[in-house]
């Protein structure tokens, strides 16, 4: 691993001036390392704190300038980018429903499910999670274990700068319909994130018993949070501006119970 994240630092330093005959062999072992999984973007460190690893993302970049357009044929569909589609997925352990589709350089864990989405180059989907249709997982994004993306979720991609976090959502989560979550947010284990909730790098994230702003883009482990308004005043008016809720702690390694679920948030005007 280090002859290879040293190579690509080099790399990077000179990619303004790069030979492609020399610089590709060592791009293409780092963007396979991330496909098989053997490497990742980011992780969530020991102090909760994402450790970004930039040499990955650095690799990814410095595919985007070797690569070159090609068209690509799977059945009677055609494509032309840069970058070839995931392959083999049988072999990996992982269902893959017609009209989904993830690129190389995508980490997908054994028993993951893909309905018809998309997952992009640098992102890692735990084992046992399901892609819902429609659903998207952006560029170096990073998702747990045994998690539910609902229909239409949006998980932004964070590729550049280099050194910039990615949005991140922690095992045995349940993200609702129509949520997005972007710009580096973090979602914690466990967390029920209520449909058509938009978490971002600026949102509040605020506790329903005590009205306290618990920070910005990070919803805490093991709760349950929704789409919420609070007021704000302008030149103009008093308006509503987006945040998100938490109404509900969860004991950690509660199993989510969707029937239970459901009731907690209509009881807050919400819906799972």
């Amino acid at each position: 691993m280090a002859d290879v994240e040293t190579r690509i630092a080099d790399l990077w330093v000179q990619r303004d001036r790069l030979d492609p005959a020399d610089a590709r062999g060592a791009v293409d072992e780092a963007i396979d390392r991330l496909d098989q999984g053997k490497a990742r973007v980011a992780e969530v460190g020991p102090d909760g704190t994402v450790v970004v690893h930039q040499w990955c993302k650095q690799a990814i970049l410095l595919l985007f300038r070797l690569a070159d357009m090609e068209t690509m044929e799977v059945g009677p569909f055609e494509y032309a980018d840069k970058i070839p589609l995931k392959r083999d997925y049988q072999s990996l352990g992982v269902r893959v429903v017609p009209g989904a589709s993830a690129r190389w350089g995508a980490y997908l864990a054994p028993g993951v499910i893909l309905m018809p989405s998309y997952v992009n180059i640098g992102a890692r989907v735990g084992e046992g999670t399901m892609v819902d249709t429609w659903a998207t997982v952006g560029s170096c994004a990073q998702i747990g274990r045994n998690v539910h993306l609902s229909g239409g979720v949006g998980i932004g991609g964070v590729l550049e700068p280099a050194q910039a976090a990615p949005t991140i959502v922690g095992d045995e989560c349940y993200i609702g319909s129509r949520s997005i979550v972007a710009e580096g947010a973090r979602v914690g284990d466990g967390t029920v994130l209520g449909a058509g909730a938009i978490l971002t790098a600026s949102i509040p994230v605020i506790d329903a018993e005590t009205g306290a702003e618990l920070g910005r883009g990070v919803v805490p482990p093991w709760c349950v949070a929704v789409a919420a308004t609070r007021p704000r005043s302008y030149p103009g008016g008093a308006f509503g501006m987006a945040c998100v809720l938490v109404v509900k702690r969860l004991t950690e390694g509660e199993r989510h119970d969707k029937s239970l679920l459901n009731d907690v948030l209509r009881s807050h005007g919400a819906t799972i």
